[in-house]
């Protein structure tokens, strides 16, 4: 279930008026480009804002290629950090992408060993800020992703927010976590039943523990690793924490990750708490929340959603992962049922979508 300012109602409404504002502003600019004038969103590269250079950490998989393609769209130069020589290829593939070509040469890329702190001062050198949106998985999919694995993503975690704050050139970081850091508690021990998922709320390590989900103790443990470093040494941090993450062919592009945050699926399906977001739309927050960084409208944690998945939403996802629809509902044909009337808990994204819809509005009276 889903609350925002407590009605259904002010989210639809919320959305139209974006989509408005955006076209809006998108159709003014084109009418002073075509008359000749500069679009108010063109960069001017002689510019400071056109010589920002920001780092992204897993530059190359299915969510980094959706940040790095924002940024670039917003004025943007993009290092990317990567921890092999193979992934230096994929970033020559995005250099020669359709999408991205336009922007010349405002993609570079640096080898980097994500478990070493020197290698990555050295690599966020010259930036802006960093944003680390690294994960570890494993091919083998569900049963891929081991203790072990969490163990080392926190590890990295702590590395790259030392990294930040020991590079003279970095003053931020966008830090992308996972609902799961926030929504898989006990019932028995917090009386979920009454309560509200948002961006107060965090997992319950043992029930992660006792439970086997490993990528959610992965993601856990590495944002409160993140937040423990940023705190003590003042580094300006936000954390984006999203439900499992699709769009156009998010499967093939990005099917261990999705696998693993699937771990557990019947639970958090039948608690109400299964839910998705588009991997575009994740990557324009991701921008606003670093912006919003820069001129203190944006501050700590962050949930991020589209959709909790009906029935018909769990069968859709199935379909599109090739797993049979009972792994991810269970096997109970009144499983909707239960999620509508055992009082399941309420997800909030309030604190999200009042950014978005401030800074929407500024748009729109500009335009």
């Amino acid at each position: 279930m889903r609350i925002v300012r407590s009605t259904e109602k002010f989210s639809a409404e919320l959305k139209e008026f974006m989509c408005a504002a955006v076209q809006r502003r998108r159709d003014d600019d084109g009418f002073r480009a075509s008359r000749g004038g500069k679009s108010r969103n063109a960069v001017d590269f002689d510019s400071d804002a056109g010589n920002r250079l920001v780092c992204v950490t897993g530059g190359v998989s299915y969510l980094g290629r959706a940040i790095v393609k924002r940024l670039l769209v917003h004025g943007y130069s993009v290092r990317i950090v990567v921890d092999c020589p193979e992934d230096k290829e994929k970033v020559s593939e995005m250099e020669a992408d359709a999408e991205t070509a336009s922007y010349g040469n405002r993609i570079t890329s640096v080898v980097s060993r994500l478990t070493d702190t020197e290698s990555l001062i050295k690599a966020f050198e010259g930036c802006d800020g960093v944003f680390h949106t690294s994960a570890f998985v494993d091919p083998a999919g569900i049963s891929g992703y081991s203790k072990s694995m969490a163990e080392l993503e926190a590890k990295v975690s702590e590395n790259v927010i030392e990294a930040c704050t020991r590079t003279g050139s970095v003053r931020k970081c966008v830090f992308t976590s996972s609902l799961l850091a926030c929504a898989l508690q006990d019932n028995s021990l917090n009386d979920l039943d009454h309560s509200i998922i948002n961006e107060e709320s965090w997992s319950d390590e043992q029930l992660c523990v006792d439970n086997k989900l490993w990528y959610a103790l992965g993601k856990l443990k590495a944002e409160k690793a993140a937040w423990r470093i940023a705190d003590s040494k003042g580094l300006k941090l936000a954390t984006i924490c999203p439900a499992l993450i699709t769009g156009h062919d998010f499967f093939q592009l990005n099917s261990t990750s999705t696998l693993a945050y699937l771990k557990g699926a019947k639970d958090m399906y039948c608690n109400g708490l299964l839910a998705t977001m588009d991997v575009n739309r994740l990557a324009k927050v991701h921008v606003r929340l670093w912006e919003g960084l820069g001129d203190k409208t944006a501050f700590g944690r962050y949930i991020c959603f589209d959709n909790i998945l009906s029935k018909d939403g769990a069968e859709k996802l199935a379909k599109d992962i090739g797993v049979q629809i009972e792994k991810i509902c269970g096997n109970s044909d009144d499983s909707d049922a239960n999620v509508e009337t055992s009082s399941p808990p309420q997800i909030s994204d309030k604190k999200l979508l009042d950014l978005m819809s401030r800074t929407l509005r500024s748009c729109y009276h500009e335009s």
